[in-house]
């Protein structure tokens, strides 16, 4: 805060976190097509899914097994955040009697 002439004060802004996404583009919102959009979260199952199974197939680069594992649960997460998001927004909406 920096004191003024009239004795009040002025509030100076510093460019945070926020100036920094949004000049890095970072919170700009994506429009997707409907069917890339409705294919999301099953795309991510489907990626989850194949990395268990590469993880089990591959046995012998041991070393690849606990980025598997982190990569599936994320896709997971990723598949069941999108999931719950639209389950809200759907019930959220207001119906049209």
């Amino acid at each position: 805060m920096l004191g003024t002439a009239a004795g009040k004060t002025a509030r100076v802004e510093q460019p945070g976190l926020k100036a920094w996404l949004a000049d890095a583009g970072i919170t700009r919102k994506i429009w997707l097509p409907r069917l890339v959009y409705d294919a999301l979260p099953w795309f991510y199952l489907l990626a989850a899914i194949a990395s268990v199974a590469a993880t089990v197939y591959i046995y012998r680069w041991i070393w690849a097994a606990p980025q598997s594992v982190l990569f599936s649960a994320a896709c997971l997460q990723l598949a069941w955040f999108v999931f719950r998001r639209r389950r809200h927004l759907a019930e959220s909406e207001p119906t049209e009697t």
